[in-house]
């Protein structure tokens, strides 16, 4: 089966509790254990992200950006923003608050789940569209995903 892994708003929408285990064909992003960490309700949900980090770190499935990764997803938001600016005729609007640091975020998810062959799995289509076109990570809609397993 191939590789894949969850953005955060798939973690988050759907509820997830159980992730799949330490085998398979699950990967984790720890750029998405970082969102989930710095978001946790409380010090027992922060340490149970913790230990999952660890858990996925040990055996090699936690997909880590690396320095090429964060280059590259640099180019995307350059790209990104431009593709924005001629959209509205050179006139970017503020975008709403948090919404740059998301993206880029997801951009780093986009970028490193590539790199590991691993089809990006979310409820945010529009964006990892958006990032698609710049990077060709195979992403899939969370709601197809889960109606085939």
């Amino acid at each position: 089966m191939p590789l894949f892994t969850y953005d955060t708003s798939v973690i988050i929408s759907r509820k997830l509790k159980d992730l799949p285990g330490r085998s398979g064909s699950f990967r984790m992003s720890a750029v998405v254990l970082m969102e989930l960490t710095a978001s946790a309700r409380d010090e027992s949900q922060r340490k149970l992200y913790e230990q999952l980090f660890r858990q996925y770190q040990e055996d090699n499935s936690l997909i880590i950006p690396n320095e090429n990764d964060w280059f590259l997803a640099s180019k995307i938001l350059y790209w990104l923003t431009q593709s924005r600016s001629r959209s509205l005729k050179g006139k970017l609007k503020r975008l709403p608050t948090g919404a740059s640091q998301r993206m880029a975020l997801d951009v780093l998810i986009a970028v490193s789940a590539r790199r590991w062959r691993a089809t990006v799995v979310t409820e945010n289509w529009d964006d990892f569209k958006a990032i698609h076109r710049h990077c060709k990570t195979r992403i899939v809609k969370a709601s197809d995903f889960f109606r085939r397993r």
